[in-house]
């Protein structure tokens, strides 16, 4: 031992270890606060149930953390064991994510890498059995680093502070106290640089950044207290080979992702980006002979909508309420950034749309009027877009409004707004967040903002996967005072069954209104007055033991405990909110 640390030494540099040992505490909170949310917002992707992910991850690191606040008394020497763990969790941290796309890569792609060794005709179906197990287990993964990592996390604080004591060479009675403050506060601006800077950043850069921190920290660490350490001059090794794999990785991670993405998606990637929001992603594939290629956009992992397919969905969203509703001159949209819905409305010729969306990095993507990313492969993807949604968004009749939903409509209501047709094109309940904007209280003040004679429509996810859910959005929206409110569905080949539920304010219902119609006021190259009135019926005794099922009133969760709960079965990514065939053909 350097006799320098434990031989009363001054206050000055008593001081000067303080700040050295501090600051390099807090800087690795809230390194370890960061690759907390990056393994969180990964495992989301691969297991397509975001908030879950997170929460799960969240509370595994916890206890990991404490796990490993135990296990360091095992090492006697706290300078080395704090020195070796520092590259460790660099180590883990910056290359973690890139291994488990890779190991899930490859076992997303053994059964063609079987069938083409063998030489297996091309309708062969290779899966079940340990192909299928191996698949699962790769998915999680992620929660395998994030209880690593948290482990030795969990290490940093009783290390650090019996580093601090042998510095000062006797016992510190708020020993405890200084470094945790400096792990909250740390780890308090680590979220702040995570929200602020990291979310918007490729997840591969994300973990590089936190990853050099972590290495200047530890190398920090190695010069001040070199004589302490034993074996020093293998861990100057080991960060000179962690400063290398560094570079490499930022230089080709984000490519190797993009590789390793496609696996999860059932289609090439070709397009991701962060938002302070959501993860966006698009894949395409070619299809037939047909010249544009099919797209299809995932949030958070979650199928939104597939160009194959999505006028089915968007008609039906749009043309019963249009229809039901007596005029359609101001139409209100919430959420639905993807202009899809909008595109539909125009061509009621209504004199005003007004679309209110959290996301503003969604709707420039489909949007010239709204873009600021203006780099090559963005702009692109814009063009493509733009075509899809017949650029809904450059209309001088379209106003966007970003922000939450449920605070923005309290403005509208201030500046006593009316509308003629409210649609609401959520995404499922799957957040806590979200379910909010499925309660009564929501529902209850958009009939404020509806005309006497207008309609509501609302997207209610699938009444054949999440039966107990669509039925407790019909019951939510009559319990928010609307006189009519009826549901309906159809089939969508990307989704499967869907359903929505439609609602007046007063007088007739929807379904009387749409029977007036013998053909569609506005030409549609899927539906017909035919079809849609009979999309109302449902399935014998499809509501028999609706008085079991709750209404969602706010604060009550019930929505999404429904939700997560009837699609729980459902959670890779390539699934999401879409029912897909188990039948897999293998080429």
């Amino acid at each position: 031992m350097n006799m320098q640390i434990v031989e009363n030494p001054s206050r000055l540099k008593l001081l000067g270890h303080d700040v050295l040992l501090i600051g390099i505490m807090a800087v690795l909170a809230g390194c370890g606060l960061i690759y907390e949310y990056l393994l969180s917002h990964y495992a989301g992707r691969v297991l397509g149930i975001m908030e879950t992910a997170i929460y799960a991850m969240i509370g595994l690191m916890i206890v990991s953390m404490g796990l490993g606040a135990f296990a360091a008394k095992i090492f006697k020497d706290p300078f080395t064991a704090f020195a070796w763990l520092e590259a460790i969790i660099a180590l883990i941290g910056m290359s973690s994510i890139i291994v488990i796309a890779a190991i899930i890569a490859l076992t997303g792609t053994l059964p063609e890498l079987i069938a083409e060794t063998y030489n297996l005709p091309p309708d062969t179906v290779i899966d079940g059995g340990v192909l299928e197990q191996l698949q699962s287990y790769a998915t999680f993964l992620p929660y395998v680093a994030g209880f690593l990592l948290g482990f030795f996390i969990g290490m940093e604080i009783p290390l650090i502070a019996r580093v601090r004591e042998k510095v000062y060479g006797r016992h510190l009675e708020n020993n405890a106290g200084t470094i945790y403050g400096a792990d909250y506060i740390g780890a308090g601006i680590g979220a702040f640089i995570w929200v602020t800077i990291m979310l918007t950043l490729d997840i591969t850069i994300a973990g590089v950044w936190t990853a050099g921190f972590n290495i200047v920290a530890g190398s920090i660490f190695l010069l001040r207290y070199w004589r302490e350490i034993k074996r020093a001059w293998w861990l100057v090794v080991l960060h000179l080979v962690l400063v290398v794999l560094l570079f490499f990785i930022a230089d080709s991670g984000a490519r190797w992702m993009s590789n390793f993405s496609n696996v999860l998606y059932k289609d090439q990637v070709f397009y991701q980006v962060n938002t302070p929001f959501q993860n966006i992603t698009f894949t395409h594939r070619r299809q037939g002979t047909v010249d544009e290629p099919v797209i299809d956009m995932y949030l958070n992992g979650r199928l939104q909508f597939s160009s194959s397919d999505e006028k089915i969905y968007h008609s039906m969203l749009t043309y019963p309420g249009l229809m039901a509703s007596a005029r359609h001159e101001h139409v209100l949209v919430i959420g639905g950034g993807d202009g899809l819905a909008v595109r539909d409305i125009l061509d009621w010729s209504p004199k005003s749309v007004t679309l209110v969306d959290l996301d503003p990095g969604l709707v420039e993507l489909f949007s010239n009027r709204y873009a600021k990313r203006h780099d090559d492969k963005t702009v692109a993807l814009r063009e493509q877009l733009l075509k899809l949604n017949r650029e809904a968004f450059e209309d001088p009749r379209v106003s966007v409004i970003f922000g939450d939903a449920f605070i923005e409509i309290d403005t509208l209501l201030k500046q006593q707004k009316h509308f003629d047709t409210i649609i609401v094109d959520l995404p499922d309940p799957s957040h806590p967040d979200l379910n909010k904007l499925y309660s009564d209280h929501f529902y209850s003040r958009l009939r404020q903002l509806l005309s006497g004679d207008g309609a509501l429509v609302v997207q209610s996810t699938s009444p054949y996967h999440a039966r107990d859910a669509f039925i407790s959005i019909g019951k939510t929206v009559k319990q928010a005072g609307y006189e009519n409110v009826e549901q309906y569905r159809q089939n969508v080949p990307s989704f499967g069954e869907w359903g929505w539920t439609i609602a007046t304010k007063m007088g007739q219902a929807a379904t009387t209104r749409l029977k007036r119609y013998n053909e569609l006021p506005v030409a549609n190259n899927y539906l017909s007055t035919a079809l849609l009135n009979g999309s109302f019926a449902m399935p014998a005794n499809f509501y028999e033991d609706m008085d079991l099922i709750k209404i969602n009133q706010l604060g009550s969760g019930v929505l999404y405990q429904y939700h997560v709960k009837a699609w729980q079965k459902d959670t890779g990514v390539y699934q999401s909110d879409a029912p897909v065939p188990d039948l897999e053909v293998t080429n």
